[in-house]
C-alpha cells in the first residue's frame, strides 16, 4: 500500500525500520506529523536504544505520552529498555512468579532475574504496542524501530514465544506428575488449572500478537534506506527475512538521493547512487520506492518536519 493510500485505509500501525543513520526517525516523524494534519490522532512511538524523537521535535518527549503539536493531535513516546521491563514485570511479573512458585520456592525478587533473560525486551515491546494500538486510544500509531538487527529479531519472537510455551507447557505437566506421583495432587490441583490457564494466557497472546503483525490490513512496514551497497544488501535482507515470516514491505524510502550535481564529487556520487536505485527499483516493482533527496540543514523542528512529508507524500512511484 502507498504511503498515499494510508489515510482511506484500516491501517492502524505503521512500522518504520531499516540500518542506523539511514533517517528513519526523520521519515517516522515526517509520516506522524501528515497524519496528525490529515485529522488523525497520532502517537509516535521510538524504541531506539538511543531515542531521537526529542532531537527531532525539539523538545522533551521522554517515557510518558506527551502532545508534541498544539493545532493537531499528534503525541510521542520514547520508550528506554529500563522502562519496558518495568511494565514488562507489572503486566506478568505476579503471573510468573505464580507459575514457578508453585513447584519451587522463590522469593518474588526472582522476576528481575527473569526480567534479564534474551528476548523478554523485544518481546513484551510488541505486546506493549500492540495493546497501544487495540485500545483505540488513538487512530494511527507509528513506530519508529530500533536497527534492523534488533528489530528482525523483534518480529521472529511472537513464533519462537509460542513453541516455548508448548515445550513449557509439557515441562510444568511433567513437574506435576513427579509432585502427583509424591502424593500431592490434591494441594497442586488448583494450581495446575491456575497454571494451565496462565500459559494458556500467554499463547493466545503470542498467537495474537501474530495475526496482527501479518495482518497487511492493519500494519504497513517502510523500510528506510539509502543508495549504497550496504543500504541495499541490508534492505534485501529484511525483505527476504520479512517474507519468511508472513511478513510483507509496502514501502521503501530511498534518503539521501543527490538532486542536483555541482562538482565533481556530487557527479560522481549521483551517478553511483543511481545504479544502486535502478537496481532496488528493478528487484521490487511490487514495493512503494520513494526518493528522499539530501538536505542542505538538518532536519529539526516542525518546519522542517512538515517539509519532508510534504515530499513522502506527494513525490511517489
Amino acid at each position: 500500500m502507498a504511503l498515499r493510500d494510508i489515510l482511506n485505509s484500516g491501517v492502524k500501525l505503521i512500522m518504520i525500520g531499516g540500518k542506523g543513520g539511514v533517517g528513519k526517525t526523520t521519515c517516522a516523524a515526517a509520516i506522524a506529523f501528515h497524519m496528525a494534519m490529515e485529522g488523525r490522532r497520532v502517537l509516535i512511538i521510538s524504541s531506539d536504544p538511543t531515542p531521537s524523537l526529542s532531537d527531532i521535535f525539539e523538545r522533551n518527549i521522554g517515557s510518558h505520552e506527551v502532545r508534541i503539536h498544539e493545532t493537531c493531535e499528534l503525541y510521542g513516546l520514547e520508550i528506554s529498555s529500563d522502562i519496558v521491563l518495568i511494565r514488562w514485570k507489572d503486566r506478568f511479573g505476579k503471573e510468573i512468579h505464580e507459575v514457578i512458585s508453585s513447584f519451587a520456592d522463590v522469593d518474588y525478587d526472582f522476576v528481575d532475574y527473569i526480567g534479564t533473560a534474551p528476548g523478554i525486551e523485544e518481546e513484551y515491546m510488541l505486546s506493549f504496542i500492540i495493546e497501544l494500538v487495540e485500545s483505540n486510544k488513538y487512530d494511527l500509531v507509528v513506530w519508529d524501530t530500533a536497527p534492523a538487527g534488533h528489530t528482525l529479531r523483534l518480529l521472529k519472537l511472537p513464533q519462537l514465544f509460542l513453541k516455548h510455551m508448548e515445550a513449557a507447557t509439557k515441562f510444568y505437566m511433567n513437574i506435576y506428575s513427579y509432585f502427583e506421583k509424591l502424593k500431592e495432587a490434591v494441594r497442586l490441583g488448583e494450581s495446575k488449572r491456575t497454571l494451565l490457564e496462565i500459559i494458556g494466557s500467554w499463547e493466545a497472546l503470542a498467537e495474537r500478537i501474530v495475526r496482527f503483525i501479518r495482518d497487511r490490513t492493519l500494519t504497513e512496514y517502510i523500510i528506510v534506506t539509502i543508495p549504497e551497497a550496504l543500504g541495499v544488501i541490508l534492505t534485501e535482507r529484511i525483505i527476504k527475512d520479512f517474507q519468511e515470516h508472513g511478513l510483507y514491505v509496502d514501502s521503501i524510502v530511498i534518503n539521501h538521493v543527490i538532486e542536483h550535481e555541482d562538482c565533481e564529487f556530487h557527479r560522481i556520487r549521483k551517478e553511483m547512487q543511481r545504479q544502486y536505485i535502478s537496481m532496488m527499483r528493478g528487484q521490487y516493482r511490487n514495493v512503494d520506492i520513494m526518493e528522499l533527496y539530501l538536505m542542505p540543514y538538518e532536519i529539526k523542528g516542525l518546519e522542517r518536519i512538515e517539509k519532508i512529508s510534504q515530499v513522502l507524500f506527494k513525490t511517489q512511484g
